[in-house]
């Protein structure tokens, strides 16, 4: 959850600062640093940190950005769900293990 976070932040960033002559679109590699946490097991995801950095990607715009606002729109909204989601699991692991424990 917390890279998804992350990367909320990031992509909210990149709109507020669409219009920022020279601004450099930023990311966080959610995807790769999921992919490899889960090929190395268990430890490998407990260590798992995320970081934004400058994705370099985007068309240059005659200011010197590279934000594509319906870009980053779409992004969002897909980080958002995928947020939700993951917040889901977390909710139902909770409420299983408190079931087993004996609690409501």
């Amino acid at each position: 959850m917390s890279g998804a976070s992350l990367r909320q932040q990031a992509l909210s960033d990149n709109l507020a600062n669409a219009n920022v002559p020279g601004y450099q679109r930023k990311d966080v590699d959610f995807q790769g640093a999921l992919q490899r946490a889960m090929a190395g097991g268990k430890p490998a995801l407990e260590q798992t940190t995320f970081s934004m950095q400058p994705t370099g990607e985007g068309a240059v715009r005659a200011d010197g950005g590279t934000v594509d606002v319906d870009k980053e729109a779409t992004s969002l909204a897909q980080n958002s769900l995928m947020y939700e989601s993951l917040a889901t699991v977390v909710k139902s692991r909770s409420s299983i293990l408190r079931t087993a424990i004996g609690g409501r």
